[in-house]
């Protein structure tokens, strides 16, 4: 009975055994432990489910996601920034981070943006580049204009919990 019980404190959220454990799926490098929670993606996402469709559901944002983070990695300006770190974490945890914003029917399981973005050294100039390659990947996968800012203006906020200096 004990053996059963310790098992389902640990399947738990929000218990002290399941927090203690490092939140990673497999195919992914350990990190230090952390609370997932929706707050942590660090807007409310958007009423409806207009946004969604415009984004074309979450096969659409998984490639939108896909071409962005590959195009990342790939940039000859910011690419440095995103070697050494867990490709895979990083598709995951954006997907859901833009699926939830987008109202496409997901939880957002990743850290928060203060600590998940600390000591990386991200400069304005890094930001924009960033967003470029965003925008590029939204228009390969044929978001609207109109979507599109709305989705960058739900974003922007956040500029202050990833840019260093």
């Amino acid at each position: 009975m004990k053996s059963l019980l310790l098992a389902a404190a640990l399947l738990v959220p929000g218990t002290a055994l399941a927090q203690s454990q490092p939140y990673a799926m497999p195919g992914e490098d350990k990190v230090d432990p952390y609370t997932p929670s929706n707050h942590n993606a660090g807007a409310k996402p958007f009423a409806g489910d207009g946004m969604a469709k415009a984004f074309h559901g979450q096969d659409g944002i998984r490639r939108i996601v896909e071409t962005f983070v590959e195009s990342n990695y790939a940039d000859p300006v910011i690419g440095e920034i995103f070697m050494g770190h867990d490709k895979v974490r990083l598709k995951r945890t954006l997907f859901e981070q833009f699926c939830y914003i987008l109202n496409a029917g997901c939880n957002y399981t990743g850290r928060d943006l203060p600590s998940s973005h600390k000591n990386l050294g991200t400069q304005q100039a890094d930001m924009n580049k960033l967003v470029e390659n965003l925008q590029a990947a939204m228009r390969k996968e044929r978001v609207g204009f109109h979507a599109q800012n709305r989705f960058l203006a739900k974003l922007a906020p956040m500029h202050k919990d990833v840019v260093d200096r």
